[in-house]
């Protein structure tokens, strides 16, 4: 900003509800309080901003967009200030893409939060996907490999991986340390993201139609 110039003080206020499991494992619906203020300027009381205007508008990846709109039986999606997947009302919420470092972490995020969505009754049904668990504890860890490693693979199916690689590799590390490194469990998770991310680009689908073909014909 021009120097002199004194900005205006705006307030951000978000109100978000989630759900917590209580001592006694009943899940409880708390809602919690995000308030941020920030000094804005006006265009015109700044320097060298001007130029930005110039640049063309951020793209998506066409990629990886084709497979997040191609994804058969989606959730819903909203926009709000965490990546998150609600399993109580089927919803993605994703911030804006331009809350990201690059758009390639953008969809890495959102195939992660897809690859949860698979875990619904309406798609895959995965084994213990609608139990209240712990932060940290095994089955928790176990989901959030499986979710990482779908994003992983719709990132190198997007072309995308190189990316995405270190952040990718750095988050699955932590969990598989949880887990402490128990082989089993690693395999179980990576089985289980092989299919969500089949179920996501349509594979799944593809491969019953063609077994109830095959029935048929028979």
């Amino acid at each position: 900003m021009r120097r002199g110039e004194r900005g205006t003080k705006i307030v951000f206020w978000k109100f978000d509800k989630y759900e917590t499991e209580t001592a006694d494992c009943e899940t409880e619906n708390r809602t919690s309080a995000f308030l941020r203020y920030y000094t804005i300027f006006n265009l015109e009381e700044t320097e060298g901003l001007k130029a930005l205007l110039a640049l063309p508008p951020a793209r998506p990846i066409e990629s990886a967009e084709a497979i997040v709109a191609g994804m058969p039986n989606p959730p819903a999606y909203q926009q709000g200030f965490l990546a998150c997947y609600s399993p109580s009302n089927d919803t993605v919420t994703m911030p804006s893409p331009t809350a990201f470092h690059s758009r390639a972490e953008y969809y890495s995020t959102m195939f992660h939060e897809l690859t949860h969505a698979t875990g619904h009754a309406k798609r895959l049904a995965r084994e213990g996907f609608d139990r209240p668990v712990e932060f940290g504890s095994e089955s928790y860890s176990r989901e959030e490999l499986v979710a990482e490693m779908g994003s992983a693979m719709l990132c190198g199916v997007a072309g995308i991986e190189q990316a995405t690689l270190a952040n990718s590799a750095a988050y699955l590390k932590s969990w598989i340390a949880r887990l402490k490194s128990d082989s089993r469990l690693v395999v179980s998770a990576a089985s289980a993201a092989q299919k969500a991310a089949d179920y996501i680009r349509g594979e799944s689908a593809k491969d019953s139609l063609s077994v109830s073909e095959a029935h048929r014909a028979n």
